[in-house]
């Protein structure tokens, strides 16, 4: 079942309490929990921070949603009936045409049950019970990120001899194609996208890998250290990946 909670052309109105009106539209999110409660609190909560709402009570629900509404967020949870949460979020990776971000919602606090969330391809991972406004937060920080992606369709990046084919997800250097891992290209595609600014590793972990709980960022220098070796000239004297000493990495163009 599918309940829209916001008026728009996107999601028509149906009322659930009396949520407040949208002070314009920030994002479409759908709530997707099968207790009413927890699922009419968020989505009043996120209708009040000004995001188009709608609510499903289980995954298959869910997936007709997304492909009905086109959300920009889901707030799903793990466990559902008839589809769980994590089939729901393979599912939806499986589809070129429906990607929106996903913030999981559980009740399993453990940090291996956050990992496998998060590599399963989760955004954000919440633990219940949560504060509704913290959620709020977090879908604020994850739709941020997001709006720093690129479209599903863009023309490819050339820097000299590099190539970068975003809806190919393909990587070439002087017409020959590299072979890069998911984790290298979006690392080598998000500086390409911010060309001069300087991160660090905190900031490409929160970024690229998505876990803002993540204590050891050597992984970020283990990654730069494999691009450099596939895509400059001479790696010891980078061109394009830089280091910046004590403070993280740029990209120059």
């Amino acid at each position: 079942m599918v309940q829209p909670l916001t008026g728009s052309a996107k999601m028509s109105s149906l009322a659930v309490g009396q949520p407040q009106a949208a002070t314009g539209s920030r994002g479409a999110v759908l709530v997707v929990d099968d207790e009413p409660t927890i699922a009419e609190v968020v989505a009043r909560y996120l209708h009040r921070a000004g995001y188009e709402t709608a609510i499903a009570s289980d995954g298959a629900s869910a997936m007709d949603a997304v492909a009905a509404l086109r959300p920009d967020l889901i707030v799903l949870d793990v466990k559902l009936p008839r589809i769980d949460g994590l089939e729901v979020m393979r599912r939806l990776h499986g589809e070129d045409t429906l990607s929106p971000a996903v913030i999981l919602l559980s009740g399993k606090s453990r940090e291996l049950d956050r990992i496998i969330g998060l590599r399963s391809g989760a955004d954000d991972y919440v633990v219940k019970p949560f504060s509704a406004a913290e959620l709020v937060a977090r879908v604020d920080a994850v739709l941020r990120r997001a709006g720093s992606r690129p479209p599903a369709r863009m023309e490819p990046m050339q820097f000299g001899e590099l190539r970068i084919d975003l809806s190919a997800r393909r990587v070439y250097v002087r017409g020959q194609e590299l072979q890069l891992p998911q984790r290298e290209f979006d690392l080598l595609l998000y500086l390409a996208r911010h060309p001069g600014q300087v991160f660090s590793r905190d900031e490409l972990i929160s970024a690229v890998w998505h876990y803002s709980f993540y204590t050891d960022t050597s992984t970020v220098t283990v990654h730069i250290r494999r691009l450099r070796a596939k895509i400059e000239d001479d790696p010891a004297r980078p061109r394009h990946l830089k280091t910046v000493w004590g403070v993280g990495y740029r990209f120059e163009p």
